[in-house]
This record gives structure tokens, C-alpha cells and sequence, in this order.
């Protein structure tokens, strides 16, 4: 049995914690059970009542209710309405919960009916356009990624445990990316979303040769026509920009404003697939 939790001396209790999906691939979760290196110590902050993916005792009697996964049917309305009523606390888990991510790409098209047909054909299945959790149910805390980075999210758990206010980066990926000095992509060639993308990741796909698709969002002031300067400079079109900005869903409101007035995309994409 463990020693107690305390902080400076006052003892702290352990938050009963649950772990939910809803669409997606499960992978913010999974990134949890994967860092066994401080797996224990993680473990020792909370106590999980319900995590479909690593235990199979389940329990609604949770302060705590980390959800992964957007809204794509109506029965998960109903699902995430029924956790948002017995949990004090709801945190939005990864980009798929906080814009709708990957899963938000089929909104683009802007004809549901037509996308069904092509994914599913002959085999209906309910489903709607994607939503983030926000969009039916107050989210107290985001955690942003795709994945989430595992560190980030024993911070943020330590600091609810011991009562401290949480606060993400304000400032852009390419900070951190400088930091730890890269060469930025731009000059190797790579389209890049780090000036505009809120940090907190390490720069972790950008120290791997890889450019930013922003799945954490913009960061605050996020200069968009800086961006789009930067592109055309080296020498990205406008539909790779939106390639881009529309990903993860963070920056819908961005696309908007980049996206010229020539035929839509569905219009687009049926040609492509007819």
C-alpha cells in the first residue's frame, strides 16, 4: 500500500478518474499505458475507476472524466452527456475532442449524404457531421495533440491534484523548435505549421524531420497572413496551406478565411472519384 499523498505537508486526496472514447482510434489513451517508465507514479496520483483499455472493472463514481474521440452519432450525445453529469471535472483528451480532429476531414466535403455513399455505398450507417465535445457539453480543460504527449498529461494531472491552476503555452511551435535547434523545414522544403500552431509538444514532430500539421491549434495571436506569406515565399500553394489548416480541425476558422471562392470541395472530389 502506498504512503499517502500529501503536498508540503498537507495531505492530498486521490481523484477517482475515468477514461472514455468515442470516435477515434484510441491512441491518446494508449499513449498513457505506454509510458511505463513513470506508469506507477502516474498511477499513484489517481485512482482509475474506469479505463476500458487497460482494466476491466468499471465504475460511475468518477471526479474526473477524460474523454478522447469526437461526436459522429447521436447516441454519443447521449453517452457524453450521461459522463458530463457524473463527473465534476470534463477534459477534452487530444485533438480529436477539442476540434473535431482527423475525423473532422469528412466535414470539408459539406454533403454528408455523398460521403456516406462513398465510404459505406450500399451499407448505411448513422452517422453525422464530426463535432468537438464543446459543441454539447461544458469542457472544463483541453489537453491538445495527436497524440497527447504523456508528459504533458502528468502535469496537468499532478497540477489538479494539488490544486494548481493548469496553463498552456501561449506562444507558437517554433519556439520550441528553435530551442532545440533545428533547422527549420522550410529551408529543407517541408510545409510547415509551426508559427501559427499553439506549443507544449517539444517540437516533437518537427525534431523528427517532419512539418507541423497543427494539432494543437493556433497559438494565441497566431498570425495567419504571416503564414500564408511565408508559404507562397517558399513556394507552397494555397491548397496546401489548406491541406494543412483543415487536418485536425483547430483551424477551421483560419480555413475559412484562406479558402478562395473557386468550386467547392465536394464538387472537387466528385470529379476526382467519378
Amino acid at each position: 500500500m502506498s504512503e499517502p499523498l500529501s503536498y508540503l505537508g498537507v495531505p492530498l486526496a486521490r481523484p477517482k478518474v475515468g477514461f472514455f472514447e468515442l470516435s477515434s482510434c484510441e491512441g491518446c489513451q494508449l499513449q498513457l499505458l505506454n509510458n511505463e517508465a513513470t506508469l506507477l507514479d502516474f498511477l499513484n496520483l489517481v485512482e482509475i475507476v474506469n479505463f476500458r483499455e487497460g482494466m476491466s472493472e468499471r465504475a460511475d463514481t468518477y471526479d474526473i472524466a477524460f474523454v478522447e474521440g469526437s461526436v459522429t452519432r447521436k447516441d454519443e450525445i447521449a453517452r457524453l452527456t450521461e459522463i458530463r453529469k457524473n463527473a465534476k471535472i470534463l477534459v477534452a483528451l487530444g485533438s480529436c475532442a477539442c476540434f473535431g480532429g482527423v475525423n473532422q476531414l469528412k466535414n470539408r466535403f459539406r454533403d454528408l449524404d455523398w460521403v456516406k455513399k462513398e465510404v459505406y455505398g450500399d451499407f448505411p450507417i448513422e452517422t453525422m457531421e464530426v463535432h468537438p465535445l464543446k459543441d454539447f457539453v461544458q469542457v472544463d480543460l483541453e489537453i491538445f495533440g495527436c497524440p497527447i504527449k504523456k508528459e504533458e498529461v502528468e502535469r496537468i494531472v499532478t497540477d489538479l491534484v494539488v490544486g494548481k491552476a493548469v496553463h498552456h503555452p501561449e506562444y507558437p511551435v517554433c519556439m520550441e523548435c528553435k530551442a532545440n535547434e533545428n533547422i527549420c523545414l522550410f529551408e529543407l522544403g517541408e510545409p510547415c505549421l509551426g508559427p501559427v500552431t499553439r506549443a507544449g509538444c517539444d517540437s516533437w514532430c518537427t525534431s523528427n524531420r517532419r512539418g507541423c500539421w497543427g494539432c494543437r491549434g493556433p497559438a494565441e495571436g497566431a498570425n495567419l497572413k504571416q503564414l500564408e506569406e511565408i508559404m507562397h515565399t517558399y513556394g507552397f500553394s494555397s491548397e496546401t496551406i489548406l491541406d494543412r489548416l483543415e487536418c485536425f480541425g483547430g483551424f477551421a476558422s483560419f480555413a475559412d478565411a484562406v479558402r478562395s471562392p473557386s468550386p467547392n470541395k465536394k464538387t472537387t472530389a466528385r470529379r476526382k472519384k467519378s
